[in-house]
């Protein structure tokens, strides 16, 4: 093993907590665009009683559960079912390939939150705090 490989492997748990913060965060806007209408997109002000609506309330919420490492497994696998149903029902019906049906946002949410399911939130979690890690 490598001197820069074996220096890192010391930080895994750092990265895995910026990779789930940050792709909380950006998982977040697409909630409050539709739920809150910020920033206003041609997805704002998306009812909640639709199949928008619920996806938009699951990354609104979701996103501020994952960024603060609360219930964190259960709440990635949610969010990455989500992403999956995204996939399925709006792109995949355009295009077999992802480049071509615009659904490679939804697909990468899907693997990244699956991974978060099963790693768990690394550093920083509020999960860590609860159960005395």
């Amino acid at each position: 093993m490598g001197k820069i490989t074996g220096f890192l492997i010391g930080y895994q748990q750092h990265g895995l907590a910026i990779l789930r913060v940050s792709s909380a965060m950006l998982f977040l806007q697409h909630g409050t665009t539709k739920l809150l209408g910020f920033p206003l997109t041609r997805y704002s002000d998306t009812s909640l009683l639709t199949l928008g609506g619920v996806a938009g309330a699951i990354e609104l919420i979701g996103g501020i559960m994952l960024a603060l490492g609360l219930f964190t497994r259960p709440v990635a696998f949610i969010m990455s079912g989500t992403m999956a149903v995204a996939y399925f029902y709006a792109h995949a019906p355009r295009d077999f390939f992802p480049i071509l049906n615009g659904g490679e946002l939804a697909a990468l949410y899907c693997f990244v939150f699956l991974f978060i399911t099963v790693a768990g939130g690394g550093k920083w979690c509020l999960d860590n705090r609860i159960l005395g890690k």
